[in-house]
């Protein structure tokens, strides 16, 4: 009886693995040749990889502001996006936010402070965006809200003294 080799398929290129150019990883087999690391593209033909290189190479979250890779040491997650965590800021004065203190309107991020300050300068949002659909409840109560403004103050600067004070 003759060995003609496996029927296991190499899962890079698809083609029949003989048993001389086999590697396996979590018991899927490759070819030596097409046993490469999905990021940097080089062969690891002598060696399994380990799972903390798994787990680092080849991450495909990106940052919902600034388009680019998020890593899982700077990672913010908020509503399924991610954030890098200097790119988790508040749209209308670029205050850093946290997973507790913003509010989101047409996924457009605001800190609590402006989101409602921002409502009562129109009794609405409407202002912000075409759609009302709020993602988020503000969690502010109403005597929060009904604070009241200094008339020296132009309304930009009453909003950002109203922050200070908040901070």
């Amino acid at each position: 009886m003759a060995f003609y080799g496996t029927v296991q398929k190499c899962k890079a290129c698809d083609k029949t693995v003989h048993f001389a150019e086999t590697m396996s990883a979590d018991g899927v087999p490759y070819h030596k040749n097409c046993f490469k690391c999905s990021h940097c593209n080089g062969r690891l033909a002598n060696r399994t990889p380990s799972k903390v290189s798994t787990f680092f190479s080849g991450t495909q979250e990106k940052c919902a502001v600034c388009t680019k890779t998020v890593y899982p040491l700077e990672k913010v997650t908020v509503e399924g996006q991610f954030y890098h965590k200097t790119c988790f800021r508040c749209a209308h004065g670029g205050c850093n936010l946290t997973t507790s203190n913003y509010a989101a309107l047409d996924g457009i991020l605001y800190c609590k402070p402006h989101f409602a300050q921002l409502f009562k300068e129109k009794g609405s949002y409407s202002h912000l965006t075409k759609t009302t659909s709020l993602r988020k409840n503000v969690g502010e109560s109403p005597a929060e809200l009904d604070q009241p403004k200094d008339p020296k103050l132009d309304e930009s600067e009453q909003l950002d003294s109203e922050v200070a004070q908040e901070s």
